[in-house]
């Protein structure tokens, strides 16, 4: 017989607007992948619930299995994060991993890889100075856990190795084209500097963060990896992210200087 309830540990990934007073979270899961569920009357003052399902938090909770949305009925919250919610920057970082990390789940599909990622790219946002490092080695990291890296070594088309150059991307193939292949086709391509396609080759190999080390990256190839980056994870998803526009406003407001060309 179906257990009527389940506990779990989860990362709070979105939440929606229910009502009056209730919310529906996507909550990522370890051993159940993302769950859908309803906190009802958590946006009541009173709710025993209130302040423990917030957006980015890890929490101990309780569901009982619904017809659509399962319930929350218990929730106790394990970390909230408190740096990077002191920390505009960080947070809209921390709400665009979240999302991106969302878009990439699948409902009860377990994946622990991409639970462990998450979470640990939330810690890494607490602790590192570098937040635009952290955010694009998860993009790497998330596409590879998803099956989506691009391939930046040999042509996608035909396999050549690439040489040190401009090179350009395209987007359905999921990978470089060498100077022969870019000719053929007529699908949606990004172009590739030489330096873009070393930082963007760095992350590839570089399963931790600790061996991503501290580049001297300057601002022009940072906006065009973030870019690349931005181009590509659109393609797969087919629509923009809501956490994007966030992400710049707060970056408009105060830009941080890095080294020059």
């Amino acid at each position: 017989m179906r257990l009527r309830t389940y506990k779990s540990q989860g990362l709070v990934l979105r939440q929606y607007t229910l009502g009056e007073a209730d919310r529906i979270l996507s909550i990522l899961t370890p051993n159940m992948g993302k769950v859908r569920v309803v906190a009802k009357s958590v946006r009541r003052p009173q709710s025993k619930l209130r302040g423990h399902l917030d957006l980015t938090n890890i929490v101990e909770f309780s569901a009982s299995y619904g017809r659509n949305l399962d319930i929350v009925t218990e929730a106790q919250v394990r970390d909230d994060h408190p740096r990077i919610r002191s920390d505009l920057s960080l947070l809209s970082q921390a709400v665009y991993v979240c999302e991106l990390a969302d878009s990439f789940a699948e409902e009860r599909s377990p994946s622990r890889d991409l639970y462990l990622l998450t979470t640990v790219t939330l810690d890494l946002l607490s602790d590192s100075s570098e937040a635009w490092l952290v955010s694009r080695w998860f993009e790497v990291r998330l596409l590879d856990v998803s099956g989506f890296m691009p391939e930046l070594e040999v042509c996608v088309e035909c396999g050549t190795e690439l040489k040190p150059d401009d090179h350009m991307l395209d987007l359905a193939s999921g990978g470089a084209l060498c100077p022969e292949c870019r000719v053929l086709g007529t699908g949606s391509r990004v172009h590739i500097s030489e330096r873009a396609m070393r930082v963007l080759r760095h992350f590839q190999r570089s399963l931790r963060f600790g061996d991503v080390g501290t580049p001297n990256i300057s601002q022009r190839v940072r906006n065009e990896v973030e870019g690349i980056h931005t181009r590509y994870i659109r393609s797969i998803l087919e629509r923009n992210l809501k956490s994007e526009e966030f992400v710049r406003r707060v970056a408009e407001a105060g830009p941080p200087r890095y080294a020059t060309d």
